[in-house]
């Protein structure tokens, strides 16, 4: 029987010695690709010359972080049919970006969202620019802390709790280098380090699947049967409704977290960003087919490893060594491979971290440097040197922000606080979006209260649900004001944001952009520039 004890310091050493060798080769080509020149387009978005396929490795990259990794693979090995239902809501997720948002956004787009909302509605760009910018610093401020604090956890399967000098060594080490390529590196620095992270993930999760597969001659029939033997639920394993069933309020739930998925993916601001990147909207096409398949394969490859580890080691095992079956994987490897592969996915795992981490950097640096400072403060007139100043400053800041809040809130649930930046993203950015593009009446009091009304509404449900009191597992057990009953807020905030932003609209009795304004903008998203 695997343990805990098992996922010993031959492991962690060996984990120490794969990572720091692959972040030292990334880091090196990384600032080689670095921007050589005071061009705020490079910094931004790096070679534009890229096939489709290192394309959609990128976007593969930014996207799938540990949480699909460790996360998804432990809801699948203690859940079994639910968690392969999250799975694939991961999967459709990127079928809205392709087909809604992806060649609209590029058409209209220059190097972030603001730019899109400006040519849309450009007398009054300013204040809709500060809110965007506002809710993105939210949802990459939450992301970024959710991999920091991951890799304390992550951590913790090695050692157990962590001393305090660790756990901050840890969280300094992973943040400096999510500084080091983001502000030196901008976006030619993060997408080498995407497409290495993806290659290694697609690689490492479908090797793995092929060996539980292996393990069974091959037959899934065989895994799934010995998968319910060892869950302890029987054929309810096979069967939805094990995590997610019984109570309206857990049905509900679930509902609000596939919504929360598969429309927060569309307004998460490094996913945005990575979609104007591609040259022209034929590239962008295919990168994106690219990326869906790509996730797909991963998504596969956790989910035959969640199975796996349940047939193989059975859930008691799991939950004795984390409740939250995060351990899964590794117990997995350590079962399969030893020491080798349980090393091998673990510095895979922190590789993940680190690379999205990036992605949020830059994508909160470039919105501030871009949106806030040039456009709004500088009014348009700031130099290209003098906002790629800004871009590289503004990285550090937010890394650092990110490690002092990882710090504070150690302990927090990664899960949540991903989540919540995914309902954040869904209820705030995404109908700004939808209505942007789509909307000929939309105005920009109707995007304020979108975006302002989505983020206050995520928020403050969030703040009053179970996540925060009244369960063993929320933040402070011992407190009980949550009177808001579900873990994800979607339901309700996605809608409420939708809303708010047509009612914003509607009672806007200011006066309306320059029909020709609205003309160019509608000409520009069909044909567009690069086309």
């Amino acid at each position: 029987m695997v343990t805990a004890a098992a996922i010993d310091d031959s492991s962690l050493q060996l984990t120490f010695v794969l990572f720091l060798t692959v972040v030292v080769i990334t880091l090196f080509t990384a600032l080689l690709t670095a921007p050589q020149r005071d061009e705020i387009s490079e910094f931004y978005l790096g070679n534009r010359a890229m096939s489709p396929l290192r394309n959609g490795l990128a976007m593969c990259g930014d996207y799938l972080s540990a949480a699909t990794l460790l996360g998804s693979t432990g809801l699948v090995a203690l859940t079994g049919y639910d968690g392969l239902m999250y799975l694939g809501g991961t999967t459709v997720a990127w079928m809205m970006v392709l087909l809604l948002i992806a060649e609209p956004l590029h058409r209209t787009g220059k190097f972030t969202l603001g730019d899109t909302v400006a040519l849309r509605l450009p007398r009054q760009q300013r204040p809709v620019r500060v809110a965007l910018a506002v809710c993105i610093l939210a949802i990459a401020t939450l992301y970024l802390v959710a991999q920091l604090v991951g890799s304390v956890a992550l951590l913790t399967q090695f050692t157990g709790v962590p001393s305090g000098t660790t756990r901050t060594l840890c969280v300094v080490v992973i943040g400096v280098f999510v500084i080091l390529y983001a502000s030196l590196g901008g976006m030619p620095g993060a997408t080498v380090i995407q497409i290495i992270k993806a290659v290694m993930l697609v690689v490492g999760v479908l090797f793995t699947a092929g060996w539980v597969l292996h393990h069974f001659d091959w037959n899934p029939n065989a895994l799934l049967e010995r998968a319910s033997e060892r869950s302890g639920s029987g054929l309810s394993f096979l069967e939805p409704g094990l995590r997610y069933g019984g109570t309206v309020s857990n049905k509900l739930d679930f509902l609000s977290l596939e919504l929360a998925i598969v429309l927060g993916l569309a307004a998460l601001p490094h996913v945005l960003m990575r979609l104007l990147t591609p040259r022209n909207s034929g590239v962008l096409r295919s990168s994106v087919l690219w990326a869906v398949g790509l996730v797909s394969a991963v998504c596969f490859g956790a989910g035959i490893m969640g199975l796996g580890a349940t047939a193989l080691l059975g859930r008691d095992t799991i939950e004795s060594t984390d409740r939250t079956g995060n351990a899964s994987v590794l117990l997995l490897a350590h079962e399969l491979g030893g020491s080798v592969l349980t090393a091998l996915l673990t510095c895979l795992a922190y590789l993940t971290l680190l690379a999205v981490a990036v992605g949020l950097t830059l994508a909160a640096a470039s919105s501030l440097a871009h949106d806030l400072y040039s456009e709004v403060i500088r009014k348009g007139r700031a130099s290209e040197t003098e906002e790629l100043t800004v871009a590289r400053l503004s990285g550090a800041v937010i890394g650092v922000l990110g490690i002092l809040l990882a710090l504070v809130a150690w302990g927090a649930n990664t899960a949540t606080l991903a989540f919540l930046a995914f309902a954040i993203a869904a209820s705030a950015i995404l109908p700004t979006i939808i209505y942007t593009l789509f909307w000929r009446r939309f105005s920009a009091k109707g995007a304020l209260l979108s975006l302002y009304g989505g983020l206050l509404c995520s928020v403050l449900l969030a703040t009053f649900s179970p996540v925060v009191s009244s369960t063993p597992g929320s933040f402070y057990p011992e407190a009980d004001f949550a009177w808001f009953p579900l873990q994800n807020p979607g339901i309700v905030s996605i809608p409420a944001g939708f809303l708010l932003g047509w009612l914003g609209t509607v009672l806007d009795k200011g006066p309306a952009e320059d029909a020709s304004a609205h003309e160019e903008f509608e000409v520009r998203m069909l044909v567009g520039a690069d086309d």
